[in-house]
């Protein structure tokens, strides 16, 4: 056998064994309702998280099936230990903590021609970060960009969701990032306008393992054939989603979202904390 297949094996070995443990049980026959219990909408690593003041819902099942989730296995790449190792063609970013392992994340990539290729360095880290269009963006799409030239404080409304990491090249801001979306079709598809998008539990979890400084690798065609054929072109190109701008600037839209807390406590460690629960 292979390190190739090994590796490939590994992976979906992972993600075939934890939906297993997340499917309900077959029950036996006149089974006792009582003791019949459903099975979470959501699988492990995928719940509600609460987060600088937020609940972020959970992401629905149907959107982390087969590969389209968080693993870790067995790397094949050729990059260095402390890389983030991007592949568009495949839709997956690889976080490489040591020497032949790999936590593997499905992503959301841009267009044909729009994305980022080659290395850079992560010189910047947000908690919901704020968001606004560049002038290339407005330029090249402006009627969907720019209603959104004044741009859009962090927080609920902001399409780079609860963290960024900002990509720089010789000492420059890319306009490159890496962000969690609520647009949860977009993951393990391409559509967005360059950047690599991640569910927003994804992101929250590489935020808090990638130092800054670190090294970033986008792989071009060849090396994505070259590493890993079997998921080259995975995933489909989906149209800009065009936002209204009633639903980011409107009163009903400023009156749901509000500025981040980031010293908030969730509420429900309040709750067991009093004694409440108990």
């Amino acid at each position: 056998m292979t390190l190739n297949s090994m590796t490939r094996r590994g992976f979906g070995g992972i993600a075939l064994g934890a939906l297993a443990a997340c499917a309900p049980r077959v029950p036996a026959s006149n089974p006792d309702p009582q003791q019949v219990v459903a099975a979470p909408p959501f699988i492990e690593g995928y719940g509600p998280i609460f987060d600088a003041g937020y609940t972020l819902p959970a992401i629905p099942a149907e959107y982390t099936q087969g590969v389209n989730r968080r693993m870790t296995g067995i790397y094949i790449g050729e990059q260095p230990p402390g890389t983030i190792d991007v592949d568009p063609y495949s839709k997956f970013l690889y976080w490489i903590p040591e020497v032949g392992e790999a936590i593997r994340y499905p992503v959301g990539v841009g267009r044909a021609g729009l994305a980022f290729q080659g290395d850079g360095t992560i010189r910047l880290k947000r908690k919901w970060p704020g968001w606004t269009p560049t002038q290339n963006m407005i330029r090249r799409e402006p009627e969907v960009y720019g209603p959104f030239r004044q741009g859009i404080p962090g927080g609920l409304r902001s399409p780079l969701g609860s963290r960024a990491l900002y990509l720089y090249r010789n000492g420059r801001d890319t306009f490159y990032r890496i962000h969690g979306t609520n647009d949860l079709n977009s993951i393990g598809n391409s559509g967005s306008a360059g950047c690599i998008r991640m569910f927003n539990q994804d992101i929250i979890d590489l935020y808090e393992r990638v130092p800054l400084e670190t090294r970033m690798h986008v792989r071009g065609e060849a090396e994505a054939l070259r590493v890993d054929p079997e998921n080259f072109g995975r995933g489909i190109e989906l149209p800009s989603v065009r936002l209204d701008p009633e639903d980011v600037y409107g009163e009903e839209a400023l009156a749901r979202d509000r500025p981040p807390d980031f010293d908030a406590v969730d509420p429900a460690l309040e709750t067991i904390e009093g004694g409440s629960l108990l």
